[in-house]
Order: structure tokens, then sequence, then C-alpha cells
């Protein structure tokens, strides 16, 4: 069984506002794979700042897929900006937007890559292969802000799709509660056609909030980032399920406002991240400073 992984990490951007934890983030994440789940380092290609450019990503993302078999296992982790577009293929039918990240080098013109792009790359594995894509990124109107950087107005969201996320009322949430994780594949995953078999995705954040870039245990990282690691640390056996809930908790009992999605396709069950390797002594949950991107 092969073992594969493609790790992005951005600060630098050319066009755009800087971030201070996504290298720190790709660093983390090579570390955790190698040591807990038995990557190897010619196995895993880390791409950051100047060298995350479009071309280079996707160069690399094409590596990760090319020669894939069953029993394979891929992971793709980005940490950096995000953001969304209007909808122009008209396949996404529920909000109308795609969802990008964004590489050292984005622009308006093309410049940046879409969950359709992706969706291009990963629709080609065949059964068997597992996929499990980390976005550590913003994905909502709010999240433009943070980039520093407005996409012209025909590649704007609709003002009447941005900034409006209202926050159901307590009781409402409280009928939610323990559900979260029931969610629908997002279009990353599959389009109108049917889902992509065998992928994973977690997000940060729900797609109308931001990810944190903090100060954290003495250096910039990315929150979610952080915290996923950190539990996977402790215990890289467990379910995907547990996870989530104690990165959700760690989040929310630090002060972050963001709430990370896991979607798995419906023929995978819940097991465990990956086979591991070994696992690696407990530590103690750090004190952060806030210093919100």
């Amino acid at each position: 069984m092969a073992k594969k992984a493609v790790v992005v990490g951005i600060n630098q951007y050319a066009n755009a506002n800087g971030l201070r934890g996504c290298v720190n983030d790709a660093i983390d994440m090579h570390l955790l794979l190698r040591t807990a789940f038995g990557f190897q380092s010619k196995d895993i290609r880390v791409v950051t700042d100047d060298r995350a450019t479009k071309e280079g990503i996707l160069r690399r993302l094409r590596w990760l897929v090319r020669g894939a078999q069953a029993g394979d296992a891929l992971i793709f982790h980005y940490s950096g900006h995000g953001s969304q577009i209007r909808d122009r293929d008209g396949d996404e039918l529920t909000d109308h937007l795609d969802e990008l990240i964004c590489p050292h080098d984005m622009d308006w013109d093309g410049t940046y890559i879409t969950d359709d792009d992706l969706h291009k790359i990963f629709s080609g594995l065949p059964a068997g292969v597992l996929l499990e894509v980390f976005l550590d990124s913003c994905h909502s109107g709010t999240g433009l802000r943070d980039l520093g950087l407005q996409p012209p107005p025909e590649l704007a969201p609709p003002p009447q799709l941005r900034n409006r996320f209202l926050p159901p009322p307590v009781d409402i949430q409280l009928r939610l509660t323990g559900e979260e994780d029931q969610v629908k594949l997002t279009k990353l995953m599959g389009r109108a056609g049917g889902p992509v078999k065998n992928q994973i995705l977690w997000a940060g954040c729900k797609d109308n909030q931001t990810s944190a870039d903090d100060l954290i245990n003495g250096a910039w990282r990315g929150a979610f980032t952080y915290y996923l690691t950190y539990h996977l640390r402790r215990d890289p056996a467990g379910s995907r399920g547990e996870l989530i809930k104690r990165v959700r908790l760690s989040l929310s009992q630090h002060g972050y406002a963001q709430t990370p999605q896991l979607e798995i396709d419906a023929t995978q069950r819940d097991r465990g991240f990956s086979e591991p390797a070994k696992a690696l002594g407990k530590e103690t949950l750090p004190r952060t400073m806030k210093g919100r991107a």
C-alpha cells in the first residue's frame, strides 16, 4: 500500500495580505505524517510560499494521484487563504459559488484553484484509493477581506449572498447538538453526477466562517491544523468522528468561533485516520494569545 502526501503552506502572497502560521502548519503536518503514520519523506511533497504557485500546487497534485491503486492512502493538506467566486459553470446548484484556494501568485485573472479544478484531478482515482483532504483556510465572504484582494464585480459573490449568515436561536441550535457530522458532501467531493468515491474532506471552518491564524504555544499556526495534529498525535488510531469532536471542543474551549467540518463519502465507514506507526506522548493543551487573521 503506497502512502503519498502533498502539503502546502503559504504565508507570503505576491498580491494579497500575508499570513503567519501556514508554513508552520506544513511543518507540523509533515512531522505528523512521518512520525505517527509511517509516511516516508520522499513520498511527502511540501511546497511553501513563492514555490506554491498555481502550477506548482497542481503539478504536485498530479504527482499525488499518478499511478494510484486500490489500497493506497493519499493526503492533501492546504494551509493559506481561501475565497469564493461566482459559479460560471452552472454546477453549483445550491449557493451558486465556487470555493477556491489561493496560491502564492493569486490574482483574479484565473490564477486560483477552484473546487472544480480539484475535482478534475481527484475524480480519476480508481476505486479503493483513499484520499483525505484538509483545508485550513477561509471560505466565506468575510474571508475576502482577510485576503485583501477584492474580486472584480463579474466574479464577486452576489451581494445578497455575502455576509448574510444569521445564527439560529439557541433553542434551534440545541436541536442539532451531536448531529453536526451528519452533513452532505461538499462541492469539492462531488457533482450532480454523483460523489467521487473514497474521498474525505476536513475543513477548518464552515463555509460562512473564517479560520484563525494565531500565536499558539509560542509560534504562529492555524488553529485548526494545530489542534488536529495535537489530537492525532495523542490518539492516531481513533475514529474520525471522535477526532472531529475533540478538535471542535479544543477550538471552542480556547475561544475560537470556527466550527471544523468532516465530510465522509457515504461509501466509507468511520475508521481511523490512517494505519498508525506509533503514538506520540501526551501533551498539555497550551494557552493561546489571540491574533486573528
